[in-house]
């Protein structure tokens, strides 16, 4: 008789992904469908989806999820959270929605302590919208709206969302991971399941940022793509906890 070892979480609906070959943000949908499954809690979690590539999360998770304008869904999130403070609420963001028009939310609501978890994605470029220049491009990369690369003296550096919020007395848990391989993964899932423990036991706000591909729109294969991780974004973007208020309890 066989034993089943690995099989699809019961929190990930049925449907195919939409998303281009090599983009992680199946990785992503995946690891928080395996969260909510151990920790028991899909039919009392709230998702938000963003405007961009994850904007039809509704089709994938299988909680309920509420769609918010562009950039806001740390406000909408912030709503629910108040308002049913009993349901585990997540925000599920791309850099261009929550690093750029979304900037203001996710900073208020990191500095105001909300006890609600953010996803963030971070691929380094907008990619629903055609591959322009995002708040995150690297120094020098090319994008749609940077074809000569990305130039600091006049377009200015990235924004490292990390160590910015991690300054702020409000957050109790700021993690930066990545989704290039089978280790980052296995730590991507431990820090998204400690934003989620956290939220749970009420430490308040909590970001865990997913270093993320983009093959499409970086011009490149998946292969490529995971390299580029690799080797130009983690050097820039380090891996690692920035603040855990609860180690600091300990």
């Amino acid at each position: 008789m066989s034993k089943v070892i690995f099989e699809k979480p019961k929190s990930l609906l049925p449907t195919p992904f939409h998303y281009c070959p090599g983009c992680t943000h199946g990785i992503a949908h995946r690891l928080v469908c395996e969260i909510m499954d151990e920790l028991g809690i899909e039919g009392n979690t709230v998702g938000v989806a963003p405007v961009g590539c994850a904007v039809t999360a509704y089709n994938y998770f299988g909680c309920d999820i509420e769609q918010a304008a562009h950039g806001r869904a740390p406000a909408v999130a912030t709503g629910i959270k108040r308002a049913l403070p009993d349901r585990v609420v997540f925000t599920y963001q791309g850099d261009g929605d929550l690093a750029a028009i979304g900037t203001a939310e996710t900073v208020h609501a990191a500095t105001r302590g909300e006890n609600i978890t953010v996803i963030f994605i971070n691929n380094a470029i907008y990619g629903m919208t055609g591959g322009q220049m995002a708040p995150t491009s690297l120094p020098g990369q090319v994008t749609q709206t940077s074809p000569y690369g990305r130039d600091v003296k006049t377009q200015g550096y990235p924004i490292r969302i990390c160590e910015m919020l991690s300054t702020l007395d409000g957050p109790s848990y700021i993690a930066r991971c990545a989704l290039d391989s089978v280790k980052h993964i296995k730590e991507a899932k431990q820090s998204i399941k400690k934003g989620f423990e956290y939220q749970i036991q009420g430490k308040g706000f909590s970001l865990i940022e997913l270093l993320s591909t983009c093959p499409t729109n970086w011009g490149m294969s998946a292969t490529e793509a995971m390299k580029f991780v690799q080797d130009k974004m983690i050097p820039y973007y380090p891996l690692g906890v920035f603040k855990d208020a609860g180690e600091a309890e300990k």
